[in-house]
C-alpha cells in the first residue's frame, strides 16, 4: 500500500509504502494503547469511586467487594470448622490423657492432689519486648503439632500404665505377705538343735505362734497344687506361685482349700493346728525357689510383713518345729 503526500509550498509529491508489517505494527500499537487507557480508566473509576459518587460505579464495587467478603468469610468458615474438628480430637485426647495420668499415678503410688491433671499448671514471665500477630497457617500447624504431641504422650502413659500393672501382678505374686495376723515367730530360718532328736539341724522355714483354729492366710497370688495330710508337716498346703517360686504352710488343724483351686493374697486357706511332727500349735512356713529352701524372712521383711526385731526373735526363739 502507498500514501502519495503533496507538499503545497513545494508541490512536490512524496510516495509513503507501508508493508504489512508496518501494519501490523501499527494495529498493535492501538491495542496496546486501548488496553492501557482501559486499565489506567479502570483504576481511576475504582479508586475514586467513593469520591465520585458514580452510581453505576458505585454499585460495581460494592457487588465486587461483596463477592470479595463473601469468599472471605466463607474460607475462615471452612477454616474455623477444621480448628474446631482438631480441638475437639485435641479435648478428647486429653481426657483420655487425665484418665491414663490418674491411673498411672495410682499404680506408682503418687497422690492425685500431688499430681492434678486437670488443673491448668501455672505460666509466667516478664512482658515480651518482641511480639507478632499469629496467621492462620501457623495457627494450623501449631494445632496439628499439639495433637501429635499429645498422641504420643498418649501412646507413652499407656505403654507406662501396661508395664507398671504388670509390675503390680507379679508383686502380688511375689510371698511377700504375713501368712498370719498376729502371733510371733517362735523360731527362724536356719540352723537350730532339733526339738526331737536333741541334735543340730537345719530348719527350712519359719515357725508361727498362734491358738488353734487361728486364720492361715496365702502370702501372694497364685495355684493350690498340694493340700493333704503328710505325716512329717501333717495337714500341708502349697501354692505355686509362677517362675518356680512355691510356698508351704504346715501343721494345720483344718484345710480350707484344695488342690487346682485358685487363691488370692490373703486368703484365708487353713487353720493354725499341731498335726504331723509338732510340739505344739504353730504354722510351719517355708518358700522354695526351684525346689530349693529360701529363708521366707527376707521376703516376710520385702514386704513389711516383718520387723526387723522379729526376724532377730524368730532366729533365737524356742525350738518349735
Amino acid at each position: 500500500m502507498q500514501i502519495i503526500v503533496i507538499r503545497s509550498r513545494l508541490a512536490q509529491a512524496k510516495p509513503l509504502t507501508f508493508t504489512s508489517r508496518h501494519l501490523v505494527l501499527a494495529l498493535t500499537g492501538l491495542v496496546v494503547a486501548w488496553l492501557l487507557g482501559t486499565a489506567f480508566l479502570y483504576y481511576i473509576s475504582f479508586r475514586y469511586a467513593a469520591d465520585m459518587q458514580v452510581p453505576v460505579v458505585r454499585n460495581l464495587l460494592q457487588v465486587v467487594n461483596a463477592e470479595d467478603m463473601r469468599k472471605k468469610d466463607q474460607f475462615m468458615r471452612e477454616n474455623l470448622n477444621a480448628m474446631a474438628v482438631k480441638l475437639g480430637e485435641m479435648q478428647a485426647q486429653l481426657l483420655r490423657l487425665d484418665a491414663l495420668g490418674e491411673r498411672v499415678s495410682g499404680l506408682a503410688g503418687i497422690k492425685t492432689q500431688d499430681l492434678n491433671f486437670r488443673e491448668k499448671p501455672g505460666q509466667g514471665g516478664a512482658v515480651p519486648s518482641v511480639t507478632r500477630d499469629v496467621g492462620m497457617p501457623e495457627l494450623h500447624y501449631t494445632l496439628d503439632q499439639l495433637s501429635k504431641d499429645v498422641e504420643r504422650r498418649s501412646d507413652y502413659m499407656a505403654v507406662i500404665e501396661t508395664e507398671l500393672v504388670q509390675q503390680k501382678v507379679k508383686n502380688k505374686m511375689l510371698p511377700t505377705a504375713r501368712p498370719i495376723n498376729g502371733g510371733f515367730s517362735s523360731s527362724g530360718y536356719g540352723w537350730r538343735i532339733d526339738p526331737f532328736t536333741g541334735q543340730a539341724a537345719l530348719h527350712e522355714g519359719v515357725d508361727f505362734v498362734g491358738p488353734v483354729g487361728t486364720p492361715i492366710l496365702a502370702a501372694a497370688n497364685g495355684v493350690v497344687i498340694t493340700a493333704e495330710f503328710n505325716p512329717a508337716f501333717g495337714n500341708m498346703v502349697e501354692i505355686d506361685h509362677g517362675n518356680g517360686l512355691v510356698t508351704r504352710y504346715a501343721h494345720s488343724s483344718k484345710l480350707l482349700v484344695k488342690s487346682g483351686d485358685i487363691v488370692k493374697r490373703n486368703q484365708k486357706i487353713a487353720e493354725i493346728g499341731s498335726t504331723g511332727r509338732s510340739t505344739g500349735p504353730h504354722l510351719h512356713f517355708e518358700v522354695h525357689v526351684n525346689g530349693v529352701a529360701r529363708d521366707p524372712s527376707r521376703y516376710l521383711a520385702a514386704g513389711g510383713a516383718l520387723s526387723d526385731a522379729q526376724i532377730a526373735l524368730g532366729a533365737k526363739g524356742p525350738a518349735a518345729q
